[in-house]
């Protein structure tokens, strides 16, 4: 088991846009692993590469179904609207209400580089959105609803 720091609301990392993996190598898999420890020793529900430093496009979630690893993530299809209170393990206590689609279809490669689709609803679409926005730079509180 090995954790990561997690870069806190201020690091200028968290507001840049990561790079998409070209080679997914043992670093690659090293960083899956690693992140996947951290978001569970950090009680979060996900955790994007841009948070422990790293600006690649890798990101972990887990509502509680096990773990789904995304590697060079995108939206394909969204769908609904909810709006429901956000917090963020680079933003420590502070919380909002954030807009996000109901239901959100992504498409990424696995850690074998084969391309997957999950489509997630409710908490898993929130996931979906709220990580993929940290690897182009973008905080739950931008999005905070006034």
């Amino acid at each position: 088991m090995a954790l990561r720091n997690i870069v806190q609301i201020g690091e200028p990392v968290l507001r840049k846009k990561s790079k998409k993996v070209e080679v997914i190598d043992e670093k690659i898999i090293q960083l899956l692993e690693d992140m996947a420890d951290t978001m569970y020793e950090a009680d979060g529900v996900g955790l994007a590469a841009p948070q422990v430093g790293i600006l690649k496009r890798v990101v972990v979630i887990d509502i509680g179904d096990g773990i789904i690893e995304l590697i060079n993530p995108e939206i394909i299809k969204t769908s609904g609207e909810q709006i429901d209170e956000e917090g963020c393990l680079s933003v420590v206590g502070e919380s909002g209400e954030v807009r996000r689609p109901y239901v959100v279809k992504v498409r990424a490669l696995n850690r074998k580089g084969q391309i997957i689709e999950i489509e997630g609803e409710e908490l898993l679409a929130r996931a979906f959105c709220h990580e993929i926005d940290h690897l182009d730079g973008v905080l739950f509180v931008d999005k905070i609803e006034k």
